[in-house]
C-alpha cells in the first residue's frame, strides 16, 4: 500500500486489544427497514465505546452529497458538525474486545478505503469481521426475520452458521462487497449478514430486522450482545402492521400467500431461501423507490 494512504486514517488511541471482532455498519447503501442502522445504534448504545481512529473526511466523503450540519443560535453560526467515519472500540458484556466501523459509506477512493480498513484490522489482530445489511424480500411480517450471509470464497465456511441464497445474481454493490474481497486478500475472515425484511414494510423502521442482525452477530462471533430493547419495539411494530393489514383485504391475502410459501419451505435447507430471482426482483423494486 502507498505510504501516503496511511495518512488517510488518524489513530487516536492504542488500546491493548485481544483478537477483537470488527462489526461494520456504514450508512448509505441498501438498508431495508433501517435494520443495519438500528442494529448498529443499539450496539453503540449498549456498549461503551471510545474513538480509536478517524478517516480522512476530505478524501473519502463528498460534502455536497453528505453536507455538514450547521449549529445556529439566535442567528449566530457557531459550529459545523462534519460527517465522519470512525473506528471505535469497546467490550461486550463478558469483556471480549469488539471494534465498530461506523459512519457514512465512502463516496470516493473505495480501493484506498478498503486498504486502510484492512490495515487497521490487521494492526489490532481482528479475528473476524462482520458486516450488517438488510434488503426487502418476499416474506411476511408474521414470521421471524431470517438472516442470510455473503462472504468471499475463503470465508465461505462462515456461511454454514447462517443461510445463503441459492443461484447466481448480479446487483449494484455497496462498500460491504469491496470490504469482503479486500479483507479476503489479506487472509482475514469476513462475512456480511443480511436481514430479509418484508418488502411491504421496507420503507419504515423495522426493529425485528435489527434484533435478528444482532442475534446473528452474536451467533457467528461468540460475542455476548443485548437486543432486549429492540424486542419490545418489535412487538409494537408488529401490532401496528397487523392493524394496517387487517383493514385491507388485498393486504391480508398477500400476507396469507407469503405465510403459506414460507411455511411450505420450513423443512428446506436455509441455503435454499431466498432464490436469486426473488432477491433480484425485490431489490430492483426497492432501488426504484417502489417499496411502498
Amino acid at each position: 500500500m502507498d505510504d501516503e494512504i496511511y495518512d488517510r486514517v488518524i489513530y487516536l488511541a492504542d488500546p491493548p486489544l485481544n483478537e477483537p471482532v470488527l462489526v461494520i455498519g456504514l450508512e448509505g447503501w441498501i438498508d431495508a427497514g433501517l435494520g443495519a442502522a438500528t442494529a448498529m445504534s443499539t450496539l453503540l448504545s449498549t456498549i461503551e465505546t471510545d474513538v480509536l481512529a478517524t478517516f480522512d473526511t476530505e478524501y473519502f466523503i463528498d460534502q455536497r452529497a453528505r453536507r455538514p450540519v450547521a449549529r445556529i443560535i439566535d442567528g449566530v453560526t457557531s459550529e459545523l458538525t462534519w460527517p465522519e467515519i470512525q473506528l471505535r472500540y469497546g467490550h461486550d458484556r463478558d469483556g471480549a474486545d469488539v471494534l465498530f466501523l461506523v459512519g457514512p459509506e465512502p463516496d470516493f477512493h473505495w480501493s484506498d478505503f478498503v486498504d486502510v480498513a484492512a490495515d487497521a484490522a490487521g494492526r489490532f489482530d481482528v479475528r473476524l469481521t462482520v458486516g450488517l445489511g438488510a434488503f426487502p424480500a418476499p416474506t411476511p411480517h408474521t414470521r421471524p426475520v431470517r438472516v442470510i450471509g455473503t462472504a468471499p470464497a475463503a470465508s465461505a465456511h462462515l456461511l454454514t452458521v447462517v443461510g445463503t441464497m441459492s443461484g447466481e445474481i448480479e446487483v449494484p454493490a455497496g462498500i460491504s462487497a469491496a470490504l469482503e474481497l479486500g479483507f479476503a486478500e489479506v487472509d482475514m475472515d469476513v462475512v456480511t449478514l443480511w436481514a430479509r425484511v418484508p418488502h411491504y414494510v421496507a420503507s419504515m423502521s423495522y426493529p425485528q430486522a435489527a434484533a435478528a442482525l444482532i442475534d446473528g452477530v452474536a451467533r457467528i462471533s461468540g460475542l455476548t450482545l443485548d437486543a432486549g430493547d429492540l424486542r419490545a419495539a418489535a412487538d409494537e411494530t408488529r401490532q401496528h402492521v397487523d392493524e394496517l393489514i387487517t383493514n385491507n383485504p388485498d393486504h391480508r391475502s398477500m400476507v396469507k400467500q407469503l405465510e403459506e410459501a414460507v411455511d411450505a419451505d420450513e423443512g428446506a435447507p436455509a441455503e435454499d431461501l431466498p432464490s436469486a430471482e426473488e432477491l433480484a426482483a425485490e431489490l430492483e423494486r426497492f432501488l426504484r423507490g417502489e417499496a411502498d
